[in-house]
């Protein structure tokens, strides 16, 4: 008998084990799929390049067909690893604006305005620069700047200032708006993950025990009451009761799927698929969004200085492997995404609603084609999307994958502003600091320069920045999943934490806002049951 069992050893996951487990009288139980957080492709910060192509540690997921996208499929890699989808992205450490948390409070909410979150995101963090009113120190969480970046992203940003935008010290203070450097989570060389900020250190507590390769089968109810997992381990199907509260972190994607494959979630729904129905909450799946995201790619033959496929280009990198084995310094201490920016569409946006993510490589179908040569890529995403789609089951098997629909640009205005975002970019990407490295804008896109040819192009390139959210929603309405504490509506002993909760988007990359998320759950989960 546990304590807490914990689904998912993804960001959030991983904080929950590591808070809950402080206490020593408490036994938690940590499920996750898959394995251990050993290749060293996870911690050299380069290696996601080599993972987009292997899609190791990768769900490695496909949506529904989108008619948004011209009737294509998108791509949605999620982390299979100890921390997740943490383990294998940019690293990119962005909270988002304000204004995000002070709208979820104002939705019914409450405890999840900015100033009310702003103690946890510093409670995570220990940032190289320092505490100050924003940021915090001590923290299990690693951020810092770059330690070895490349000149490319100091151009970009330059380049960004000569269109007309600011330059921005700090995405997560005052004031977003502006083009600069991402702060990463980066530690000594290597990539820092969740696992490694909250897990790796705790894993000696007799308390804590950690069951990896452990795929969740559906969770145990009796009388609308969670009172276990099972789950498939080595092989065999086992069973871990729980004897305060079951918790769900197994992402935008999944967290719903278990859901319905344990009798929670729309009763018609479960009906098709021959599922007895525990609970009949209707939002289960529903309200899934995403930053939709489209990138320009530019070929420069003679910067060397990107990381390309060329004879030379190889040459470099095998040095690089060297230093980085040797001194954890250099080229593959990179996220490729060094550097970016917050702007808006248009003069009267209140706030940004577009985000750049500049990369110093060529970067085509997520990083799992080959592009030959020297160059450099540039996205722009829409920040805060109004379309909404779903998760729903394509089975009752465990194991199949969900049918995931964000309904990419299914409204129209997604569509404007992203052509709106497509312009600044390119506008940006032409301004005299840019020029100076040489280079061309690649054909597929320079030939959009029309209204009509921008849309056409947006459609048949875009896709996801990563970031699935909202499906299993936080608020009091009717579609909503959870209630501000993130107990399920309508269930005893069952939360879920993660990104699936959040009622909108919030305004930048969502791994700090989830791990923010799962630190706040751990307060709310300990004074619930009185304990430290």
């Amino acid at each position: 008998m546990w304590d807490y069992i914990i689904i998912g050893g993804g960001s959030a996951g991983c904080v929950l084990a590591a808070r809950l487990s402080e206490n020593p009288a408490i036994q938690v139980a940590l499920l996750e799929a898959g394995p251990v957080d050993k290749s060293v492709l996870i911690h050299c910060p380069a290696g996601i390049a080599a993972l987009a192509r292997n899609g190791q540690a990768n769900w490695a997921f496909n949506t529904t067909v989108q008619p948004g996208l011209n009737g294509r499929r998108g791509y949605q890699p999620r982390g299979k690893v100890l921390g997740g989808s943490s383990s294998v992205n940019a690293m990119i450490y962005v909270r988002g604006q304000r204004e995000d948390y002070d709208h979820w409070a104002a939705e019914g909410n409450p405890g999840w305005s900015y100033d009310e979150v702003l103690p946890y995101f510093k409670k995570a963090e220990d940032n190289a620069r320092g505490a100050d009113a924003f940021h915090g120190t001590g923290g299990p969480l690693h951020v810092q700047d770059l330690t070895s970046p490349t000149d490319l992203g100091p151009a970009f940003i330059q380049a960004g200032v000569q269109a007309g935008y600011p330059q921005n010290m700090d995405f997560n203070g005052a004031v977003q708006e502006g083009v600069g450097m991402y702060q990463v989570t980066h530690k000594h060389g290597e990539r820092f993950s969740a696992a490694k900020a909250y897990l790796t250190p705790n894993l000696h507590r007799p308390n804590l025990h950690v069951f990896t390769g452990a795929h969740t089968t559906r969770i145990l109810t009796e009388r609308k009451r969670a009172v276990g997992v099972e789950f498939v381990h080595q092989g065999h199907t086992k069973q871990l009761r729980a004897s305060r509260e079951v918790l769900l972190c197994a992402g935008a994607l999944q967290s719903p799927q278990i859901l319905m494959l344990s009798g929670i979630g729309p009763h018609q729904h479960l009906l098709e698929h021959r599922i007895p129905t525990v609970h009949d909450l209707p939002g289960v799946g529903q309200q899934l969004h995403d930053h939709i995201d489209v990138v320009q790619m530019v070929h420069a033959p003679k910067l060397t200085q990107s990381v390309g496929v060329t004879p030379g280009g190889i040459a470099r990198l095998i040095g690089a492997t060297l230093e980085w084995r040797k001194q954890r310094t250099g080229l593959l201490t990179t996220n490729f995404a060094e550097a970016g920016g917050f702007v808006k569409s248009q003069s009267e946006e209140k706030t940004p609603d577009l985000q750049f993510h500049f990369v110093i490589a060529k970067l085509v179908d997520h990083g799992r084609g080959t592009v030959f040569g020297h160059g450099y890529s540039c996205h722009v995403c829409l920040l805060r999307p109004m379309s909404r789609g779903s998760v729903t089951l394509e089975s009752k098997d465990p194991f199949a994958a969900p049918l995931i629909d964000p309904n990419f640009l299914g409204v129209r205005d997604d569509v404007e502003r992203l052509m709106r975002g497509f312009r600044i970019m390119r506008h940006v990407l032409q301004q005299p600091a840019m020029q100076a490295l040489g280079g061309r804008e690649v054909a597929a896109s320079a030939q959009a320069t029309s209204d009509l040819a921008i849309e056409q192009f947006i459609r048949d390139y875009a896709d996801t920045v990563y970031h699935p959210v909202g499906s299993c929603r936080m608020g009091p309405g009717e579609l909503d999943v959870v209630d501000h504490e993130l107990r399920v509506h309508g269930m005893e002993g069952l939360r879920v934490v993660d990104a699936s909760i959040m009622p909108r988007i919030v305004s930048g990359n969502t791994n700090a806002p989830t791990i923010m998320i799962a630190e706040k759950a751990a307060d709310l989960i300990k004074g619930a049951w009185g304990t430290a």
